[in-house]
């Protein structure tokens, strides 16, 4: 029945005497002790023999995982709880690991004091706390998952680490956060909330096309979208979505053409570290973890970034966060918007980690049980980075630029499509650091498999809105002595502006065509964007071709632009010299 819940569950089989017991997988086969006890749970109604309960004078602390890596909750952050694990120990504290994915680093034998492989579930969770009595729990580091477990461990009576579910409830209510917003003089994209068709309709008409729409508690985007007019809207509300009372839809104005900002931070009630301000390279509406960024920002200016770091001391000391802390701006028509606040790890946390030399998560946990910020700062600061700015603390970046860019699984899966979007599509990441932005670019590209070929024949297409800008694209890819060609009515705009460039069929149009040349070996990189409609038959073929052909190829133009960028530091054959990691730090 959906009118039992999962506590009724659990307080019957109580009463029933049912309860469970916890086993331990022998990984060294009987030859000698495990170091770790890696323990799974099973009902007392076995004949298993259950295991003594762990006595221990040391604190103990348990982190909770993200359980199975998947789009939009990957590796990222098992790389927090690693890191947290890591801090726990150094600080003399008994960690216990609780995940339910063995092909993770967490759950590896010398990351934890104990590991529990269960669900990441309310009543397995509840048991494993009875079973240890820990001293409080880590839900932040493991993504959606274990956040969303917060408020009924503390209404059981469990110690959350941190940031409080109170704060946590706070900034993922939409309505409280919104007061919270107006009460602090933030700004935020108008919005509403639909819980039929017809009420969508009508709150996307009074905020005006275009929109973004969305389920409420989505993970990486699914089923995200941004649409044009009321007849992609009902197609939307028709196909993607099933709204109720209890699964309600979010509509925001979307801000078409915006610049998105993430900052990563650590608070301790009293002061606040900002670990980053990147800056996305893909303009908003662009899922956050697919979008390469750069760190510091590449062309924000001062006056904008001091407000960046103002708001974000505001929201993080307003919220009263003890930890991490994820926020996502977009910048339109040289304003601040404030899109999301995250009080937990981000998937970019191990990004600005590396790209700043100061490890966040660990800093967090250590904050978390209860150091002051500069403390845990300074037992970490092995650079000499920490710099005190404007009420802010910070790193100082020594004059190198890290750029993070998305590894996608298109290869791997037939028929998906390239084009970018508010739904996550991403499987991983990897990092480029030089002292230069086109370096750092090109080396982040090269890591991503999208090497950035130097010479030969780019092709190009551009939807109508983007033709104007798509001629600088052209003009700088003819300065570093690419040929061009490109569709029909491309190829008019390029020439009308003085730029060399031939015409090409499309494949709907006749042979030879662009599918010919593709498979010929005739075209060196791809330049193709596309707009909401991305169902164009001949737009989805060639970005299956380029694909099949691996044929570096880029879907929008804040992507191209920064590949023109690359270009031209590319001509100096130094850009290859490798150096170490801790060079730039250093």
């Amino acid at each position: 029945s959906e009118d039992i819940r999962e506590s009724d569950v659990y307080n019957a089989r109580k009463r029933m005497g049912i309860h469970l017991e916890y086993n331990e997988v022998d990984t060294c086969a009987a030859e000698f002790e495990a170091l770790t006890p890696y323990l799974y749970s099973t009902t007392n109604i076995t004949t298993l023999p259950e295991l003594p309960s762990r006595v221990s004078n040391k604190k103990k602390v348990m982190i909770l995982g993200g359980g199975p890596n998947r789009i939009g909750q990957g590796i990222e952050f098992d790389y927090c709880c690693v890191h947290a694990a890591f801090a726990l120990e150094e600080m003399g504290i008994e960690t216990i690991m609780y995940n339910c994915n063995p092909e993770t680093v967490s759950t590896d034998y010398d990351t934890s004091d104990v590991l529990y492989f269960e669900p990441i579930d309310l009543e397995h969770v509840r048991e494993v706390i009875e079973y240890e009595q820990p001293n409080g729990i880590i839900v932040h580091f493991g993504g959606q998952t274990p956040l969303k477990l917060a408020n009924t461990l503390t209404a059981i009576g469990a110690q959350i680490a941190g940031t409080p579910a109170k704060v946590i409830d706070l900034a993922e209510d939409r309505e409280k956060f919104s007061d919270f917003v107006t009460n602090n003089g933030l700004k935020q994209p108008r919005n509403g909330i639909a819980t039929t068709k017809e009420q969508a309709i009508s709150v996307a008409t009074e905020l005006g096309y275009p929109v973004l729409v969305r389920p409420s508690f989505v993970l990486g985007g699914r089923a995200m979208r941004i649409v044009y007019n009321e007849d992609e809207l009902r197609q939307y509300m028709d196909e993607a979505v099933s709204v109720s009372n209890d699964a309600p839809v979010l509509v925001d104005k979307f801000l078409d053409q915006a610049i998105e900002l993430d900052v990563d931070a650590i608070c301790d009630g009293n002061e606040v570290y900002l670990g980053s301000v990147m800056q996305h390279i893909e303009e908003a509406g662009i899922h956050s973890g697919d979008s390469a960024c750069s760190l510091p920002p590449v062309n924000l200016s001062n006056a904008l970034l001091q407000q960046v770091e103002a708001q974000t001391k505001t929201i993080a000391l307003g919220l009263g966060v003890i930890g991490l802390l994820n926020i996502q701006y977009a910048v339109y028509q040289n304003e601040i918007y404030l899109i999301e606040v995250n009080p937990r790890a981000s998937r970019t946390v191990p990004f600005v980690s590396k790209a700043t030399g100061m490890p966040l998560a660990k800093v967090a946990t250590r904050v978390m049980m209860g150091d002051t910020l500069r403390n845990a700062l300074a037992f970490y600061d092995h650079y000499d980075i920490v710099m005190e700015e404007n009420g802010l603390l910070k790193p100082r970046m020594r004059d190198h630029i890290a750029l993070k860019e998305a590894v996608f699984p298109f290869n791997k899966l037939y028929g998906a499509d390239l084009v970018l979007s508010p739904e996550m599509k991403s499987t991983g990441e990897v990092m480029g650091i030089s002292s230069s932005f086109g370096v750092s670019f090109a080396k982040s590209q090269m890591a991503a498999g999208n090497r950035i070929p130097t010479e030969g024949t780019c092709f190009l297409s551009f939807i109508e809105m983007d033709k104007p800008a798509g001629v600088e694209i052209a003009r700088g890819l003819h300065a570093s002595s690419f040929k061009l060609v490109a569709t029909r009515g491309t190829q008019k705009v390029i020439e009308a502006a003085g730029i060399p460039c031939e015409p090409v069929l499309k494949i709907s149009e006749g042979r030879p065509n662009i599918e010919d040349m593709m498979k010929n070996g005739d075209i060196t990189m791809a330049i193709n964007t596309s707009d909401n409609n991305t169902a164009k038959k001949d737009a989805t073929v060639i970005r299956q071709i380029v694909l099949r052909m691996n044929i570096p190829y880029f879907t929008t133009l804040s992507a191209a632009r920064a590949t023109i960028d690359a270009l031209g530091q590319m001509k100096d054959d130094a850009w290859t010299a490798p150096q170490a990691l801790q060079d730039y730090l250093s």
